[in-house]
């Protein structure tokens, strides 16, 4: 039984390590086909490593990056945002955005949120869930540290010390993993689309027969309500609500 075990694993971690050699492999014939310009090349490559289920915030950057150069504004944007949900707070990403994000042709100016809320958004894009979760299991050691030394010290000043460095630790460890738990069910919720169709008209109800409501055009990203009967629930950033059939947008 060991043995058969053992025989398993090293198939698994041979398994592992193949496919790990030939999406790095995939990975640099695709940048050498984007650094000679073969920009169709480089996102036809880039699209099948993540189809084969390796996905990261570099693959969807480059994939965005080659889209922008064939002037694929959706693709472009798409990705973009995706490697955003990976990596928040990438400058290279955001520029990239921000630069793709000009040539979109409506204009949606979002409707302002509280002071409070907009700090938080602003917070929890400084980084990854994971690295929320990795600084409050940081703060959790130095909180046992610091529980060691009050309980263990005799100087009366390193038991001050610690109480309230203490005290400190439990607050950021708190908050570090609110911030965690807030990225994580942003990056996982799929709540945000792209458009994808050149023009869509969005109707006030679920039909083709529905009011015609406003248009939207390639590019501009929209939050996803509900879902019904193949059709999306949509509200812009401004607050307009709607509906589109799903196929006309991607989710992020």
């Amino acid at each position: 039984m060991k043995r058969i075990f053992l025989l398993l694993a090293s198939l698994m971690a041979f398994f592992v390590s193949s496919f790990a050699q030939a999406v790095t492999a995939d990975l640099t014939k695709a940048n050498a086909a984007y650094g000679v310009q073969e920009y169709e090349k480089a996102a036809s490559m880039y699209e099948d490593v993540l189809n084969r289920g390796s996905e990261s915030a570099a693959l969807y950057y480059n994939l965005g990056c080659a889209y922008a150069k064939l002037d694929k504004l959706a693709p472009s944007i798409l990705n973009f945002e995706r490697a955003l949900l990976l990596d928040p707070g990438n400058d290279d990403v955001m520029a990239n955005l921000e630069m793709v994000r000009a040539k979109v042709v409506d204009e949606v100016d979002p409707v302002g949120k509280l002071l409070l809320a907009r700090a938080y958004d602003s917070i929890c894009s400084w980084f990854s869930s994971d690295a929320w979760a990795y600084g409050s299991l940081a703060f959790f050691y130095l909180l046992l540290v610091m529980v060691g030394l009050f309980f263990f010290s005799h100087v009366s000043l390193v038991k001050k010390v610690s109480f309230f460095v203490g005290i400190f630790a439990i607050l950021l460890m708190v908050a570090t993993m609110v911030f965690s738990s807030s990225a994580k069910a942003k990056a996982s919720s799929h709540e945000y689309a792209i458009v994808f169709f050149p023009s869509v008209t969005v109707k006030g109800s679920p039909e083709d027969a529905g009011k015609d409501v406003f248009v939207l055009h390639e590019g501009t990203k929209v939050k996803i309500k509900r879902t019904h009967n193949k059709w999306f629930e949509i509200q812009l950033a401004d607050g307009r609500v709607g509906w589109v059939k799903e196929n006309v947008a991607e989710r992020i």
